[in-house]
């Protein structure tokens, strides 16, 4: 049995749950998400929680378990509280700053790089230097968050570019001067 697959889900108030058909329907106080379970997976609501099952113990369906609990799990979270991602900007004259809904980023390069989010995710400027992206899908977040970083990594050298909050960058020594 998958330890993650067998964990119920609890339901915390102001989420609902519907299960119909193929189909998982997770609605709450920050929005709606669906998700389409696989054939031989079953889901289930028991006494306010989610209960995930599988059919057989074939290779593919035990990984499918596990995956499908987890994505539930998220779905849940992410209706009730919602996730974030923070970046960072380091650097000489990079900075980014909101116009209307889109992320318009100076990052040294000869134009500015402007980021028009995807339905469903909400980015923010904090000062100059801190970009957060919101939402309710878990994996968009970090998508679209991973696509923003992209734009400028950070460089191994002086530290440079876009990073996630609380990530470290290995420094390297440069070169080695004179004689």
């Amino acid at each position: 049995m998958s330890r993650i697959g067998r964990k119920p889900i609890p339901l915390p108030k102001g989420v609902d749950v519907r299960i119909e058909g193929g189909e998982v329907t997770v609605k709450g106080s920050k929005g709606t998400m669906k998700f389409g379970i696989m054939q031989d997976i079953s889901v289930t609501l028991d006494d306010g929680s989610v209960v995930v099952r599988r059919a057989n113990d074939e290779k593919n369906i035990r990984a499918a378990h596990g995956m499908t609990r987890a994505i539930l799990s998220n779905m849940v979270t992410g209706v009730n509280q919602g996730f974030e991602k923070v970046l960072e900007i380091i650097g000489v004259g990079y900075r980014a700053q909101m116009q209307g809904k889109n992320l318009v980023m100076a990052l040294g390069f000869s134009h500015p790089v402007e980021v028009v989010p995807p339905e469903g995710i909400e980015l923010a400027v904090d000062g100059p230097t801190k970009v957060i992206v919101r939402g309710i899908d878990k994996q968009l977040v970090g998508q679209v968050a991973a696509n923003i970083r992209e734009y400028r990594p950070p460089e191994p050298y002086k530290g440079k570019g876009i990073r996630y909050s609380g990530e470290y960058v290995i420094r390297k020594a440069g070169k080695a001067g004179g004689k």
